[in-house]
């Protein structure tokens, strides 16, 4: 699964990585936890498919029919092997799907009596697309919740010694594909939900300070 990641990237260089006109600076995160906010790339509701948009999210897909948003709090990962059959997922497969933006993520192992945290990103340290879905909760009063989740697959060459899965790392040649909102046909994007290839990531292990999602500076991703 994934269960944390980071996005310390500024906003200047999202933009230019995802081709974006333009996004309103934020603060970076260095320990982004489920139902918190996230950063998504999508194709702007209601724009026929003509413009990307940033927007934030929760962490943790509501779906639509659901009767308590406390659901959300399970549904962090959609599996790329069975994501097109699953009530929750399947029809934000074929109409809102998304790329989290992220720019590397952790992962633990176990080593003796505890879990070794580790960091893993590019080796330029680049932020990059994570396949994602997302869905509008109505709740009775009304009031509108947008949420989504992550595509995990099984894990790479670099990341097969600690863990056996990964997200969805999309390469910025297929952004197109997986937003376009005109494709619906589950198998046409299902190619792209891969392992991303080792040769361009690193991993190294980090202090036991991210396994608290309060804590949230740069001391989380340096080497130790």
């Amino acid at each position: 699964m994934c269960g944390r990641f980071t996005l310390r990237a500024p906003a200047s260089v999202v933009a230019a990585q995802f081709g974006l006109f333009e996004v309103a600076a934020f603060a970076p995160r260095f320990n982004i936890a489920p139902s918190q906010p996230v950063a998504v790339v999508r194709v702007a509701p209601g724009d026929g498919g003509l413009s990307r948009e940033l927007a934030w999210l929760r962490w943790g897909l509501i779906p639509g029919w659901a009767d308590d948003p406390a659901i959300g709090n399970r549904m962090i990962n959609a599996r790329s092997e069975t994501a097109a059959d699953k009530p929750a997922f399947r029809a934000a497969l074929r109409r809102r799907r998304c790329l989290v933006v992220a720019d590397g993520f952790y992962e633990w192992k176990q080593e003796g009596k505890a879990k070794q945290p580790y960091f893993i990103r590019f080796r330029d340290d680049r932020p990059f697309g994570i396949a994602g879905l997302w869905e509008v909760w109505e709740g009775a009063d009304h009031t509108a919740i947008e949420s989504c989740a992550l595509f995990t697959t099984e894990a790479n060459g670099v990341l097969r010694p600690i863990h056996d899965r990964m997200p969805v790392i999309v390469a910025p040649g297929d952004y197109a594909t997986w937003l376009d909102p005109a494709i619906q046909d589950p198998r046409r994007v299902a190619p792209l939900l891969r392992p991303y290839s080792e040769a361009e990531m690193e991993v190294y292990p980090v202090s036991r300070l991210v396994n608290r999602p309060d804590n949230d500076d740069p001391k989380c991703v340096q080497r130790v």
